[in-house]
């Protein structure tokens, strides 16, 4: 589920410190790798990979950052709720036995994780799969079949949404598998921890994310950088 890098729409909470510009790359980078790990889970399972994307007629935005393997999906609604349902119902329509929606500001979601989400969607049964977000979201949502109440009335944005949805399952009567919890990427403090785990030490498990390395090494070597990202 991924905006289009465009120059002042995305990653607007992190402009400053970083320009529109700057935003826009990272957002960039973020769903280079974001393709990248969706590839290197389909090494362990069968996954074929789209990027459901907003707003419609954006499409030459991403010209160039996604590989061949990975096509689009286009947006038939507006609304995060909306937008969610209509890929997983419009994957699911297309023959696929179950569908992952996986967000575009986690590029160091360790593909163990992706693998996982698949792999239960792939036993018998109906279920949804969720992937716990630090800031109450969540980073992953898996179902085989559509159903319209996850994403209806949820508070989206808030700290109540993976609580939300865990209670719409429970209405649903819908088994759940729970992903360990990993963090998105959406404000200063989150995109300094980013820049020290994946330009440090890193963390055990994680993807590498080299897009997303590769920009933050650049932008912290410019001058100025101090202003630009916090160390």
């Amino acid at each position: 589920m991924a905006k289009a890098p465009r120059v002042g729409e995305v990653k607007t909470r992190l402009a400053p410190p970083l320009s529109a510009e700057e935003a826009a790359a990272l957002g960039a980078a973020f769903i280079q790798d974001i393709a990248g790990n969706i590839l290197a889970a389909a090494e362990a399972v069968a996954i074929d990979g789209f990027v459901a994307y907003s707003p419609p007629g954006s499409e030459a935005a991403f010209a160039g950052l996604l590989p061949e393997a990975i096509r689009l999906l286009p947006p038939r609604g507006i609304g995060l709720g909306a937008s969610l349902l209509h890929a997983a119902d419009d994957l699911l329509a297309a023959g696929y036995r179950a569908a992952c929606l996986v967000n575009a500001d986690s590029p160091t979601l360790p593909t163990a994780f992706l693998v996982e989400a698949a792999q239960a969607l792939q036993k018998p049964g109906d279920r949804v799969v969720l992937g716990p977000a630090e800031d109450g979201g969540y980073y992953l949502i898996g179902m085989k079949s559509p159903h319209r109440p996850l994403f209806e009335g949820i508070a989206w944005s808030t700290e109540r949404v993976f609580d939300q949805t865990l209670d719409r399952a429970a209405e649903l009567a819908l088994e759940t598998v729970i992903l360990p919890r990993w963090y998105d990427v959406d404000d200063v403090e989150s995109l300094d921890r980013l820049r020290r785990e994946i330009l440090g030490a890193g963390i055990p498990g994680a993807y590498g994310a080299p897009h997303t390395a590769e920009f933050l090494q650049r932008l912290t070597a410019e001058p100025g950088a101090a202003r630009t990202l916090p160390r």
